[in-house]
């Protein structure tokens, strides 16, 4: 068994704060400073900021700096974004970064992050949004091998995590295949470039809220998935819709899914209630080509307004033309589970 330690007892834990974005003389300058935006599931190193900060700026806010290496991860909307400063740099009140002593390598610690993302949100604490603390950071336990197997492990990660990011990359472009096909057979369905009869959106597919379900009350060792704005949270042994759409409600909009199994929607998402005969794989499609983030409202959390949309037109696709895009849509499906490596 190694040793564990507190990761306040083996780093120094640093945040940082947004200088005043009215002032001009504060902005535009040539100092980098990042946001939890600007981390990807695919970002290891970060070099660049987007935004950039002035000397005023850092000298009048009292902020500090964090030095190369440092592990930056994000604690608030969301929780669990993870990379490696690759030079000097500052952030905005979004991260509690851990500068890494010498008896931590600074990429065993952010491989462990990494792997640790549904943990890390559920010591998230918050009516609003979750955030967590630099307390709660600090008290976070880690087992450490001796410095030579950290980075050894480390290596070993770092060579399978490649891998993972090139199967990755061969999926977006079968996916960017399938969203061709769709232009090229239905147009735009928002500008109705293919002029399409047309129905309202509450005619194609009528969507309703989802329904709470307390993380303490799911049976996690059950089968039936639990779908909130952003995929599949967990899993229950009751489930509320036997197949159909699912749409993020408030958070994460945009996204849409088809699960054609029983599944429990959250009362963050919106889910099909009546799809109309309609084929659910082309619905998908349908409802990101559609935009539905467009009828965001709301000045905090950004909330779809189903009422809204409901009453929008929307093309009226006939269902043999339907089940020929889906059938495409599976036929692509099966080469992104062929094993690309022999």
């Amino acid at each position: 068994m190694f040793n564990k330690f507190k990761l306040g007892d083996i780093c120094e834990i640093v945040s940082g704060t947004t200088p005043n974005t009215s002032c001009s003389k504060y902005w535009n300058g040539d100092i980098n400073w990042i946001t939890p935006a600007e981390l990807s599931d695919d970002t290891i190193i970060i070099n660049e900021s987007v935004r950039k900060i002035t000397r005023q700026a850092v000298i009048d806010t009292g902020l500090k700096s964090f030095p190369p290496g440092t592990v930056i991860l994000s604690s608030r909307a969301p929780i669990g974004k993870v990379a490696i400063a690759g030079r000097e740099m500052y952030c905005n009140q979004g991260f509690k970064n851990l500068i890494c002593s010498e008896r931590i390598n600074n990429i065993y610690l952010y491989w462990f992050l990494k792997r640790n993302t549904q943990y890390l949100n559920s010591l998230g604490r918050g009516a609003t949004f979750k955030e967590i603390s630099k307390s709660i950071v600090s008290d976070i336990q880690i087992s450490l091998p001796l410095i030579e197997e950290q980075i050894k492990r480390a290596e070993n990660l770092r060579k399978c995590w490649n891998v993972i990011i090139l199967r990755k990359r061969e999926l977006c472009k079968l996916d960017d295949l399938i969203k061709a096909r769709f232009v090229e057979m239905f147009g735009n369905p928002i500008t109705n470039n293919k002029n399409f009869v047309v129905k309202k959106v509450i005619e194609v597919v009528k969507l309703q809220r989802g329904h709470d379900l307390p993380i303490q009350n799911r049976i996690q060792n059950s089968t039936i998935p639990v779908w909130g704005s952003n995929g599949i949270v967990g899993y229950h042994n009751e489930a509320k819709s036997n197949s159909g759409i699912i749409t993020g409600r408030s958070g994460t909009l945009g996204k849409v899914y088809y699960y054609a199994h029983p599944f429990w929607p959250l009362n963050t998402t919106l889910y099909s209630i009546n799809t109309y005969n309609n084929n659910i794989i082309y619905l998908k499609y349908l409802l990101e080509f559609y935009e539905l983030q467009r009828f965001a409202s709301g000045t905090g959390v950004p909330t779809l307004n189903r009422n809204e949309f409901h009453n929008e037109m929307i093309i009226d696709v006939p269902l043999d033309l339907q089940n020929e895009f889906a059938d495409f849509v599976k036929q692509v499906d099966k080469s992104k589970y062929v094993a690309p490596y022999k």
